[in-house]
């Protein structure tokens, strides 16, 4: 067990990170390259202006029309994709391991915000794999890859809370933690994940049709 504690907290860290940040710059650039080849007329109209106006906007709750006719669906998703960034940031424990290897630090949340915090990201993906059974329109554009997503994203945050609180196995699920949070990292940039990659793009690229070329607004 501590061969393998030294494999997944050691050498696969740096190749989980190194697959990810090489693979979003790909992802980035063969977009890129793509949009120009097959567009490249919106490359003209882009504006700075028009997209922050839009990005700024999408990123304020209940901003935009289709968020408040579905505010239990904005809720919920504002509430995931928060905590989703805020808890392995600025969880305790991984500052402490950064500051052990980097001597570095920052500020973290208290260990009862991180549970909380933690439990709504759980809580989220269940409501978004019932979400997918039981709205037709939704199930309908659903994959079996979506639940896979689901579950990745879920794992590294269940096994986290169950490593930390010391549950039976707890040993083995704060590996199981170590190595689902490395699947993520390598996931992102090469399934629906990478939506975090693009979002300003997509969102600067609507906002300034939206705003430069109909003269309206993206929301």
């Amino acid at each position: 067990m501590h061969a393998i504690y030294e494999i997944i907290s050691g050498p696969m860290v740096w190749l989980a990170f190194g697959i990810f940040i090489l693979g979003s710059l790909y992802r980035l650039f063969s977009m890129g390259r793509l949009a120009l080849k097959k567009d490249a007329v919106v490359f003209s109209y882009m504006s700075i202006y028009y997209a922050l106006r839009s990005i700024v906007h999408w990123i304020v709750p209940f901003a935009s029309v289709n968020m408040r006719k579905h505010p239990v669906m904005t809720l919920v998703a504002f509430v995931f994709h928060i905590c989703l960034f805020v808890v392995p940031i600025f969880l305790f424990a991984h500052i402490i391991m950064i500051h052990e290897a980097w001597q570095i630090n920052w500020v973290y949340i208290p260990n009862l915000a991180a549970d909380v915090m933690t439990l709504a990201v759980i809580g989220a993906c269940i409501f978004f794999f019932c979400r997918r059974l039981i709205l037709p329109e939704v199930r309908y554009l659903t994959t079996y890859s979506d639940f896979l997503i689901l579950a990745g994203v879920a794992a590294p945050f269940i096994t986290g809370f169950w490593s930390f609180h010391q549950y039976p196995g707890h040993v083995a699920a704060g590996i199981l933690h170590i190595l689902s949070g490395e699947i993520i990292l390598v996931m992102i940039p090469f399934t629906r994940l990478s939506h975090m990659l693009f979002f300003p793009f997509t969102r600067g690229y609507a906002g300034s049709e939206f705003g430069g070329v109909r003269n309206a607004k993206d929301w």
